[in-house]
């Protein structure tokens, strides 16, 4: 997969410089970020923190945040429990899975 084009500074959506893999396993929701560029990897590991993301995800993630870093993979993992409203077989929310978490993930701005 290829970056789209980064030249500029300032503020940029996270799905700039990265794309995201989600899983789902009871109670607990599990998206993990890679930048497209190694360049951007320390920038955006000092930006998306696991406090950022509970704050984020606030009205949906009712358990602790917690990250992951995957240096040599160019990464972030972050684990989310309480995420999925018991789980996803329990969940009326028909779409409130690892998925829905990582849309709103790479829509959180990075100051570049």
């Amino acid at each position: 997969m290829s970056a789209p084009a980064t030249m500029h500074t300032g503020s940029v959506a996270l799905r700039e410089l990265a794309h995201a893999r989600a899983g789902d396993k009871g109670n607990r929701s599990n998206v993990s970020v890679f930048v497209y560029d190694a360049k951007h990897y320390d920038i955006v590991a000092q930006q998306l923190s696991a406090e950022r993301v509970a704050e984020t995800l606030r009205d949906l993630v009712h358990g602790p945040v917690v990250r992951y870093d995957l240096p040599a993979l160019h990464g972030l993992n972050f684990v989310m429990d309480q995420a999925l409203e018991g789980g996803v077989n329990e969940s009326l929310n028909l779409d409130g899975h690892g998925k829905s978490w990582s849309f709103l993930l790479l829509g959180m701005t990075i100051e570049l």
